[in-house]
């Protein structure tokens, strides 16, 4: 099966994290532990949430608010981790800068806006991604290995939910329209782009779902449509932990994704000749896996990865934008 580099043989990166919540926590944790870059500063709107960041995760320089840590010259790359409302402005901060970025998925509110960060990011010649840490993953590179070489034949349909519950409060994120809350932007986008990753740009998009007081989107359906008879059938909701699993299913065979599918997990492949195969984890955290890739690319010169170009992310975005189109979902500012 496919072998995945080791994080820790990426060339160092000095990371600045600008955000400092529970996923830059998460990405703070793997970096340290798995990579060999450094993360030199964080940068908060609240002085003391930073300098708690900081304390938490080895960080040797906080800044009060994102001007500082994005002109802080220590700084190669950031991190952003705010809410999806304010992903453009912030990683056009940072690429005004000069600095790399890797941005939080969702990337942005949507396609227009995606776009705009990297038309930026050509101009200035930086190396920009989404943090979509799930296509670096060592098990989805086998899973493309398998089904690349037919194990599975052709894809008829794949599957994917990605579900949490959730206290409903309208002051979270999760539930605030001003910081486009809700379930697709913020858990949906796996289910998404998993789909994307391995069916490519749907031909058309079917969804329904159903709002939250706040008027976000609290569960959402989707079928996507490939074709003559492919589809994908993906859900997400804020109202439930649901299995959080993926399947794919071909002509030849099917694989099971085992939950959580878009952190680091095992898969199981029936064929239909009755042969059967696992394929087991193989690594902590999951994290790395990105931060490694844009080490490398950034060494290397390029402005964008070839596993998760900046089409690729665009036209997620796109699909999402259409099914926010068809449940009726506005963000305040759009």
């Amino acid at each position: 099966m496919a072998r995945i580099e080791d994080p820790r043989t990426a060339p160092p990166l000095r990371w600045g994290i600008l955000g400092a919540g529970n996923i830059a926590g998460e990405f703070a944790d793997a970096v340290n532990a798995h990579t060999r870059a450094q993360l030199v500063a964080v940068g908060s709107r609240n002085r003391d949430r930073s300098e708690r960041f900081a304390t938490a995760h080895g960080i040797p320089t906080t800044h009060h608010g994102y001007l500082d840590l994005v002109e802080d010259p220590q700084v190669d790359a950031v991190y952003v981790a705010t809410p999806h409302s304010e992903h453009r402005e912030h990683a056009l901060l940072a690429i005004a800068a000069g600095k790399h970025v890797l941005v939080e998925k969702s990337f942005t509110r949507n396609a227009g806006e995606a776009e705009h960060v990297f038309a930026a990011a050509k101009t200035a010649g930086v190396f920009a991604m989404e943090a979509m840490w799930t296509r670096f993953l060592p098990h989805v590179a086998a899973l493309h290995q398998l089904i690349d070489a037919g194990e599975i034949g052709e894809i008829v349909n794949l599957s994917a939910d990605h579900g949490q519950w959730f206290a409903f409060n309208p002051k979270s994120r999760l539930f605030d329209p001003a910081l486009a809350g809700g379930a697709l932007l913020d858990l949906g986008v796996y289910p998404v782009s998993f789909a994307h990753d391995f069916l490519g740009v749907p031909d058309a998009v079917h969804a329904t779902g159903a709002l939250t007081e706040t008027g976000v989107d609290g569960q959402v359906s989707i079928v996507l449509s490939y074709g003559a008879r492919t589809q994908a059938t993906l859900s997400t909701t804020l109202w439930a932990k649901t299995p959080t699993m993926a399947s794919i299913s071909g002509t030849e065979g099917f694989v099971t994704v085992a939950g959580n599918f878009h952190t680091p997990t095992s898969f199981r492949v029936q064929r239909t000749d009755g042969r059967v195969w696992t394929f087991d984890n193989p690594s902590p955290r999951g994290l790395q896996f990105e931060a490694a890739e844009v080490a490398r690319r950034v060494a290397a010169g390029d402005t964008e990865s070839p596993r998760l170009t900046w089409a690729n992310t665009v036209e997620v975005m796109r699909t999402l934008d259409e099914v926010r189109a068809q449940i009726g979902l506005v963000y305040p500012g759009e």
